[in-house]
């Protein structure tokens, strides 16, 4: 009898988890979910590593050693994550080999304070490639205005990058055309673009969060029937945009030449409405070839009770069109939410991105004043 993981891996999802630290690595708990929940993948992401950070025992050797050699905490900072990532990739590398390279990932993200400034985005990214030295991670870049043509430039530097933060189906349209050019310009500059890789994450439960609250305030029969729905539908417009992009002349030659397909990933996958099933964003969102990332949770509970019942994406693309357009009726525009998302999700980030040089400035100045 399979699991209700197995059985999302044997539908085309791969599952990543949406969280690192040196303790999972350490205690071998990361590798526990690679045997035992078909877990083939990592994301992190400034708040999740703010979290690690906070709990600070598996760090201190390390941070006893950066003090005595007066490092900055910006630059502790760069040196605990992409320890860290290295050594998540290299926990991952069965996997990354096994799965023909489309596998076994761990994505590290540029400073979200970046997020609004393109060439210091692609210097950084640069920047943290070199330092993790693996071929298995991945650049996350987030796709706001500014990070839209640093993803070009990464791409076409031949960078492999996860795509974050993407809430609109135009802003994932831009994201796929950046990831095209790129792939051609790495193409004329004689790389091997089959060594590139890339996702493009689509947030999903945040959108019910602020559709729903914005229903609630309308009130009524016909607002109280849509709630909970924003977040898929618009998820799967996601693929079905996806489905046509990389079916043009354009993407097909450049396949041709070795090219791989950027996935869709799930994030914010974790249901925040404890009224919703704890698996929706999950089972509701099957499809050949995309990513899942989950929070333990998430993960658990799909391993747990998870219902998978093939794919759950393309055969709702006219559902999902009603449901944005009866939106849009009621005076909901996805624009406006999704466009208040991006900007939230920047900001959440520059939070747990100062929370965490915060956390670490302070282990500094204790290991210092041990010392």
């Amino acid at each position: 009898m399979t699991t209700p993981t197995a059985q999302l891996s044997q539908a085309g999802v791969s599952i990543w988890l949406d969280d690192l630290s040196r303790e999972l690595i350490e205690t071998g708990s990361l590798a526990a979910f690679i045997a035992e929940r078909n877990v083939v993948g990592v994301t992190t992401n400034p708040t999740i590593f703010a979290n690690a950070l906070t709990d600070g025992a598996y760090y201190a050797p390390q941070i006893a050693q950066l003090a005595a050699a007066g490092v900055s905490a910006a630059d502790a900072v760069f040196t605990i994550t992409t320890d860290d990532v290295r050594a998540g990739c290299d926990v991952l590398r069965p996997v990354y080999e096994a799965s023909g390279h489309v596998d076994g990932r761990v994505s590290i993200e540029v400073s979200p304070d970046l997020a609004h400034d393109t060439e210091s985005t692609v210097a950084q990214a640069k920047a943290l490639a070199a330092a993790v030295d693996r071929d298995n991670a991945l650049i996350k870049i987030p796709a706001t205005l500014a990070g839209i043509p640093a993803i070009e430039e990464c791409i076409a530097a031949g960078i492999s990058v996860n795509v974050t933060l993407i809430f609109s189906l135009e802003r994932y349209r831009d994201v796929i055309g950046a990831y095209l050019r790129g792939l051609r310009r790495a193409k004329d500059a004689g790389i091997d673009i089959s060594t590139i890789h890339s996702v493009a994450s689509f947030f999903v439960s945040r959108v019910d969060t602020e559709v729903d609250a914005r229903l609630d305030a309308i009130g009524g029969a016909a607002a109280e029937a849509l709630k909970s729905k924003a977040g898929l539908a618009n998820a799967r417009l996601a693929y079905e945009l996806f489905e046509q992009a990389f079916a043009t002349d354009e993407a097909a030659q450049l396949r041709a030449a070795g090219a791989r397909l950027q996935r869709p990933l799930w994030a914010s996958t974790g249901v925040k409405n404890p009224a919703l099933p704890d698996t929706l964003y999950v089972t509701e969102l099957v499809a050949p070839g995309v990513v899942n990332t989950m929070p333990e949770k998430t993960l658990e509970a799909t391993f747990d009770h998870g219902v998978i019942t093939g794919d759950t994406v393309t055969p709702n693309y006219a559902e999902a069109h009603r449901v944005l357009d009866e939106l849009a009726a009621l005076g909901v525009s996805i624009d406006d939410v999704t466009q208040q998302l991006e900007t939230e999700g920047v900001e959440k980030f520059i939070v747990s991105w100062h929370e965490m040089l915060d956390t670490v400035t302070k282990a500094l100045d204790a290991a210092k004043a041990q010392s």
